[in-house]
């Protein structure tokens, strides 16, 4: 027998002694594999949530397969989906499962902040009309805070950053949405950008937010250090996306 035959022989018998649930950590570890800027190869993610979704028909651990689910819905919808309606689609149900696993689990701060980043895509697709009549804004607002208390140094101040987010990107409607603020959008997003490891995105948020705010030489100034960061193993996709993102925000600051 050849070394290349028992490698396979050895690989086989390997996936075929894992369980569902690992099976599903494994591809959904390898999505990034053949990933182009923030452009995902779907292979590897469809995989993964076929087996995550196998395991809550068949196996007992479904809190942590249901919340590897809910993150693998957001990065097919978000980096490896190409057709709109199947985009579309993909995040209605990573949001109506999100809001499910609040409902069942509401002290875990990952199915919120999970939830919430599916249903933050979901309202980008969906649009503006869609989002206020689901309440995208008052949601995101609660259980940003709810992240905060749980836990405020989560994924890098996870909390502080969507909080901050939603102050600057909701729409301010007198008698409506009263509560958005472009002071409580800084304040927010600085205090995600202070706790834990700095993301690009969160680079890209504060400087847009600084430039609505007037302070233009400092929203540039962080801009360009986002601009020198290089995407991370972990988040390459996502990181790909923000900083393609701050390349075009830095066009409009110089005009």
């Amino acid at each position: 027998m050849t070394e290349k035959t028992l490698l396979i022989s050895f690989l086989l018998a390997f996936s075929f002694g894992q369980s569902d649930f690992q099976k599903g950590v494994t591809h959904y570890n390898k999505r990034h594999e053949g990933c182009i800027e923030d452009k995902a190869n779907p292979r590897q993610i469809s995989m993964a949530i076929t087996y995550f979704e196998n395991v809550l028909m068949n196996e007992t651990n479904k809190k942590d397969a249901s919340l590897y689910l809910l993150k693998s819905y957001f990065f097919k919808a978000k980096f490896a989906e190409d057709d709109k309606a199947l985009k579309k689609k993909i995040l209605k149900k990573g949001k109506d499962f999100g809001l499910g696993l609040i409902e069942e689990f509401p002290n875990s701060v990952e199915c919120r902040y999970w939830y919430l980043v599916n249903l933050g895509s979901w309202a980008e697709e969906y649009g503006i009309f869609a989002a206020a009549k689901e309440g995208v804004a008052e949601q995101m607002k609660h259980h940003s805070k709810k992240i905060i208390e749980l836990n405020p140094k989560y994924k890098n101040g996870a909390g502080y950053f969507l909080l901050g987010a939603v102050h600057y990107k909701a729409p301010y409607i007198p008698f409506i949405l009263s509560w958005p603020n472009n002071k409580d959008a800084i304040k927010y997003l600085r205090l995600a950008y202070d706790t834990g490891d700095v993301e690009i995105a969160q680079m890209v948020y504060l400087s847009e937010a600084l430039h609505k705010g007037k302070r233009k030489d400092e929203a540039i100034g962080l801009l360009k250090k986002a601009m020198n960061l290089v995407p991370g193993k972990d988040n390459y996709a996502s990181d790909w996306e923000w900083l393609k993102k701050a390349r075009i925000i830095f066009h409009t600051y110089k005009k």
